[in-house]
């Protein structure tokens, strides 16, 4: 029963500075007074899309889904504050679950400082279903934006690519930390994290900024768990076409200056690994540099949510 659920949360949440008003009421109350401007995101994750329920434990599924928002936040370069948590159970077996989801994210938030002022819950005949809207503050520099990239910028990106499905889409920590050091210390024109794929993902920034992008296929930093993937599946897809299209990396992709990208590449924040992968152009476009310098038409691919 949801008041059961409501009990037990009333007893497993910490308390927080920003919450003066939490779980169990109609609403939350949060303490935002010095908090400034204030970032909100929303994902909806569901059981078949983003997960596979009957596959993995409830608590990698809790992780991800406030990881995804915290990944949001970390695109932006704002701070983590607080979330709410919507959930649609399956009626069998919903209270088990709701607690497993809870476990899952609850250390993350902790880690993070993010105060859990509530949410709601339903149950219902169909697969699970987690929403969660988080809520982030602004540092003095402001947001870090997709629109935004100079022509002559260098593509900066956190982290390797491709391969998620194979376990880190669930498992993975957002960049915030490194979102915030790297927003402090260097002068950064846009951003966003990659959830849909490298290139699509790529491909927004440059849309929004009115400009092209240009990657050198030679250095894209690839994942391990794409080449395994590129010989798992054995379909003539290739290390690199993982790495490009796969999304759910949760890695941060930058337009840089370039002399503010030399001195970030020189001396990164400590644990933020970092490889410059190529620019922004003024031909509008995705273009894919190859060992010869050549510069090739390339398609965006990634994740997209079909719908007539």
């Amino acid at each position: 029963m949801e008041s059961e659920l409501i009990a037990y949360l009333r007893k497993r949440l910490p308390p927080h500075p920003l919450l003066k008003l939490g779980a169990g009421d109609d609403a939350a109350v949060l303490d935002m007074a010095r908090q400034g401007d204030v970032v909100v995101t929303v994902d909806m994750l569901m059981d078949g899309v983003d997960f596979e329920l009957a596959r993995v434990d409830p608590r990698r599924v809790g992780h991800k889904s406030l990881a995804v928002n915290l990944s949001d936040l970390a695109a932006m370069a704002s701070r983590p504050a607080a979330a709410v948590i919507a959930l649609a159970l399956p009626r069998r077996g919903g209270m088990e679950l709701a607690k497993g989801l809870y476990e899952g994210l609850l250390p993350l938030a902790e880690r993070y400082g993010v105060a859990i002022a509530g949410g709601d819950t339903n149950s219902w005949d169909g697969p699970l279903v987690v929403s969660i809207t988080a809520l982030g503050s602004l540092t003095p520099r402001g947001p870090l934006r997709r629109g935004g990239a100079r022509v002559g910028d260098w593509i900066v990106v956190t982290g390797a690519f491709g391969g998620s499905i194979l376990g880190s889409h669930l498992d993975f920590q957002p960049r915030v930390e490194e979102a915030l050091a790297l927003h402090e210390q260097f002068e950064l024109h846009a951003g966003t994290d990659v959830s849909d794929g490298l290139s699509i993902d790529l491909a927004h920034i440059a849309e929004e900024s009115g400009c092209g992008a240009v990657l050198d296929a030679a250095v894209i930093p690839i994942a391990d768990a794409a080449r395994r993937l590129a010989a798992l599946r054995g379909d003539g897809s290739t290390p690199l076409d993982h790495a490009l299209s796969d999304g759910e990396d949760f890695e941060l992709i930058l337009a840089v200056p370039p002399a503010e990208a030399l001195r970030m590449l020189a001396k990164p924040p400590p644990g933020v690994p970092l490889t410059a992968i190529g620019r922004f152009v003024e031909q509008p476009g995705l273009w894919l540099a190859d060992q010869d310098g050549d510069l090739l038409p390339f398609e965006p691919r990634g994740y997209q949510h079909e719908m007539d």
